[in-house]
């Protein structure tokens, strides 16, 4: 029998997860809740990794919870300034009582008799498992795998008789001083890596199989720190916050209404960067158009700096095999390295790597339909958070945790105790999409097929615009016909303590 009951139960406390607290504390402060970290502290992402430069790709006005502003001086954040934001967030509105660390969620069962999800937890301290219940259900686990990051099957890795490294367990101690890397890959890791690493290392080499876009923007916001002289720090966030909203909203909108005139421009400015010598269409001329993967932030274009000075070097070609002096690649050319970072990416994962049973029933998310991108037909009472592939990942979060807040408020004042999407007759016959449409990157397209599918009409649709989900998260209707609402007749008396 499970130990507790609570009327909550947060999943995850990274960015999301602590956010997801706040906003329960601030907006449904009579509920009980926990949340559970399988990690020995809270920050997610911020906490995890420890690679040189580690740092934001969006700026900290999007990228910051819409409740507590962002008032350092540098917009784009590097990895401790954004750790130290959520540990304050979490002090402030009194979550770390509320965590429960290395208790990693393992299965969930739902009983609809009982209106409630019964939890199993392992907890990596003791090495035991433990069980609780709880009314709701809020999976703020992230999108990708904690342990166990990507990196494809290299030929005769084995040989290579330096260190190989990946960015996601980077050994803190790793001295790189005057020493060949090579670096592989080309996304958001790895332009920050590149020019972190070549401060102190002899020579970094980007090795990459195709190019990225990349563009170049402050560390500092002008605008931002102007206004916090002359207005409160909350208004003078409230004020940046917009403007970068609709800046990135515009700039995504022109990639999908005229993406040659984007990369055009995107192109030139490169050119600017690098010099009318240097080869980009060979280096940064991708096959793909801007925003159909993530756009890599370089800034105040230290990724260019280190290559215009000579400290760095990009390589476009495919690999080979791995040799004992380093990496032989399919023109024939051999880089050789000291040490070899595999910045290759990180693989996806669907709610945490839990398991989850509905009546009895095994729930396979792959076949569920996603309903306004927060829940999934035929699973009651379970909200998952996932952020926006094309701007901020916290926009995103912050709307879903407000539109859960308002969920179970809502419920409270309808005396209801399950809300279940579900499909209408009306949407039987939808034509089902990607559970993220128009984003070829990698490390989507490996797992998609394990997703839940979204529809062709609305409320089944996970949208990726920031504005139109701000207005209808905040004002829709509950009793669309989609999302069923009820009151199991035989429902457990619980005691919370």
């Amino acid at each position: 029998m499970a130990e507790e009951h609570f009327d909550v139960v947060i999943v995850g406390a990274g960015l999301s997860g602590i956010g997801a607290g706040c906003h329960l504390t601030r907006l449904a402060p009579q509920k009980r809740y926990v949340i559970l970290e399988d990690r020995d502290a809270m920050g997610g992402t911020w906490d995890l990794f420890r690679y040189p430069g580690i740092r934001s790709d969006s700026d900290m006005h999007t990228l910051g919870y819409n409740f507590k502003p962002w008032v350092a001086e540098k917009a784009i954040a590097e990895g401790p300034a954004i750790l130290d934001y959520i540990h304050e967030t979490a002090r402030e509105h009194d979550i770390d009582r509320h965590i429960r660390y290395q208790h990693r969620l393992a299965s969930a069962d739902w009983s609809s008799q009982d209106a409630c999800w019964t939890l199993n937890i392992r907890r990596g301290g003791q090495g035991d498992t433990t069980s609780v219940t709880c009314s709701f259900l809020l999976m703020c686990a992230g999108y990708y795998n904690y342990a166990q990051p990507y990196t494809p099957e290299f030929r005769d890795r084995e040989c290579f008789a330096g260190e190989i490294i990946h960015p996601q367990h980077w050994p803190q101690q790793l001295d790189y001083s005057d020493k060949r890397v090579l670096v592989i890959g080309s996304g958001a890791t790895a332009v920050t890596v590149v020019p972190a690493m070549a401060q102190q290392a002899a020579h970094v080499t980007m090795l990459q199989r195709s190019a990225t876009y990349m563009v170049n923007r402050p560390f500092r916001d002008k605008l931002a720190n102007v206004l916090r002289k002359i207005m409160p720090a909350g208004w003078a966030y409230a004020l940046t916050r917009w403007k970068n909203v609709r800046l990135q909203s515009y700039v995504y909108r022109q990639t999908r209404k005229r993406p040659e005139r984007v990369r055009s421009r995107l192109l030139k400015r490169l050119r600017n960067e690098l010099g009318p010598d240097y080869d980009i269409d060979t280096h940064f001329t991708p096959s793909y158009n801007p925003w159909d993967q993530r756009l890599c932030l370089v800034p105040d274009g230290d990724f260019f700096e280190s290559i215009r000075s000579g400290k760095a070097s990009v390589v476009t070609d495919t690999i080979e095999r791995f040799t004992e002096k380093g990496i032989l690649l399919d023109s024939g050319k051999e880089l050789e390295a000291d040490i070899i970072v595999t910045a290759t990416g990180l693989n996806l994962s669907l709610m945490g790597e839990a398991s989850f049973v509905v009546d009895g029933k095994a729930v396979d998310f792959s076949k569920t339909w996603t309903y306004k991108g927060l829940m999934y037909s035929d699973v009651p009472n379970l909200v998952n958070t996932f952020g926006y592939i094309n701007a901020s990942w916290t926009l995103r979060a912050d709307l879903i945790a407000e539109y859960f807040c308002q969920l179970i408020n809502h419920m409270d004042e309808t005396g209801q105790s399950q809300a279940t999407p579900r499909l209408r007759p009306e949407d039987e016959q939808m034509t089902p999409q990607p559970w993220v449409a128009d984003f070829s990157s990698g490390y989507m397209q490996r797992l998609m097929h394990l997703f839940p599918k979204q529809g062709d009409h609305a409320p089944w649709l996970n949208s990726q615009d920031y504005l139109k989900d701000k207005k209808s998260l905040a004002s829709e209707s509950f009793d669309d016909g989609a999302l069923v609402f009820s009151r199991p007749p035989a429902q457990s008396t619980r005691t919370a303590a």
